[in-house]
């Protein structure tokens, strides 16, 4: 089946699934460079590096303590990003991140969240979940 319901996705740092899981992003770019020489009538655009980085928001639990408690500032992790459910023949990416941010909100009425910024350290690499 090519289209896939949100609630099937999953995160995991390394093999333990992050708990509470509300939403996630991640976004692969590649830099460009320009090579057209003076007096060209057009732009010659080649691609630089690559990058990605990515975000995630939970609801707060504190007993996920190998996964949302281990995603601190700074931390270096390997991330499992499951689309379509972990499932064999499921894609997947898996990543080396470095956690750039980690917030706490909560509001009257509501749930308490939490949220976590990466950027990852080399490229995502996608396959299938054997």
């Amino acid at each position: 089946m090519g289209t896939h319901a949100g609630r099937e996705g999953t995160v995991k740092k390394g093999s333990n699934t992050i708990a509470e899981i509300l939403s996630y992003q991640i976004t692969e770019t590649a830099g460009t460079i320009e090579g057209a020489a003076m007096g060209a009538a057009s732009k010659t655009v080649f691609a630089d590096e690559v990058s990605a980085a990515g975000s995630m928001e939970c609801y707060w639990d504190e007993t996920d303590t190998n996964g949302q408690q281990a995603l601190t500032v700074g931390a270096a992790v390997t991330l499992n990003i499951y689309p379509e459910g972990a499932t064999t023949g499921d894609q997947y990416g898996t990543c080396s991140a470095i956690i750039t941010s980690v917030g706490v909100s909560a509001a009257k009425g509501g749930v308490v969240t939490r949220s976590f910024s990466f950027v990852v350290n080399g490229v995502i690499t996608w396959g299938a979940v054997s």
